[in-house]
């Protein structure tokens, strides 16, 4: 029995090298877009949430059966063709997804499904750390732009203000302000969702519960980053502050996150007691 075991083990720390090895230079390069990209810094905290919400559960995680599942050797195999088919095409994307998607078929293969059942939410919320693609990327910014802009010169022209909009660009009596890709949203949504997903994970018990949090905050991120831009246009029409001016800018952005966290946490308390 000893001999099965260690033989086992052997097994799996040789799994782990290749993975490792494997993987490294995909992940040399991920940290470095985490580094260069502000988009993505919060890429450096999504492995460690990951290894502390396993922490949590190693007690429950020693005690569970531990047995193959050929299933899990499938999505291994699907996971190495994307890593081939990845690195062939130069397609970062696809292969830092294939490390995600192997990831999870290892557990599954050398663990079964029970480690699985325990552990899926710790494995795909890694997929938070991986940048996406910059064809969605650029597409989703700039509607996303003029989504922001329209709003606000509608609600601007609804309280008896003088406003005329081109484009992503907002003329003001005496300023000119740019909804510029920086203030699109679209990267205080890649942050919010990462943080919806793991709000709606230790907060709601059912799996519906879960998921419709997690996708409320779409449209609470959008409506907090619109907020932020008529409260930046209000400020500039009503004042004589530079509102693009340091520290300001940067306290405008994290207002973002305060107000759409309390939305997200007011939603959550509510669909928590709706859906007992």
């Amino acid at each position: 029995m000893t001999a099965i075991i260690q033989k086992k083990y052997t097994a799996l720390y040789a799994l782990t090298a290749v993975f490792v090895l494997a993987y490294l230079p995909a992940i040399i390069d991920l940290v470095y877009d985490w580094y260069s990209d502000s988009n993505y810094s919060h890429g450096f905290l999504v492995p460690l949430v990951s290894l502390w919400l396993l922490w949590k559960k190693r007690s429950d995680l020693a005690q569970l059966p531990k047995s193959q599942n050929l299933f899990g050797l499938g999505i291994v195999i699907l996971g190495m063709v994307l890593f081939i088919l990845g690195n062939g095409a130069s397609e970062y994307f696809t292969v830092r997804f294939s490390l995600v998607l192997t990831l999870f078929g290892l557990v599954l293969y050398i663990f079964g499904t029970p480690t699985i059942k325990k552990t899926w939410f710790e494995i795909l919320f890694l997929l938070f750390m991986i940048p996406i693609p910059y064809v969605i990327y650029f597409s989703a910014t700039f509607p996303m732009q003029l989504l922001a802009s329209k709003v606000t010169v509608k609600l601007l022209s609804a309280i008896g203000m003088t406003v005329i909009r081109q484009g992503n660009i907002i003329h003001l009596p005496g300023e000119t302000l740019e909804v510029a890709e920086a203030c699109s949203g679209l990267r205080s949504l890649i942050s919010l969702l990462a943080l919806g997903a793991i709000y709606a994970y230790m907060t709601q018990k059912r799996l519906s519960g879960k998921i419709i949090l997690f996708l409320s905050t779409i449209p609470i991120a959008v409506a907090g980053n619109v907020f932020r831009v008529f409260v930046t246009a209000l400020i500039a029409y009503t004042s004589d502050i530079e509102v693009t001016a340091e520290p300001l800018h940067t306290i405008m952005g994290l207002l973002v996150f305060v107000i759409a966290f309390i939305l997200l946490f007011i939603f959550g308390a509510i669909l928590k007691k709706v859906l007992k």
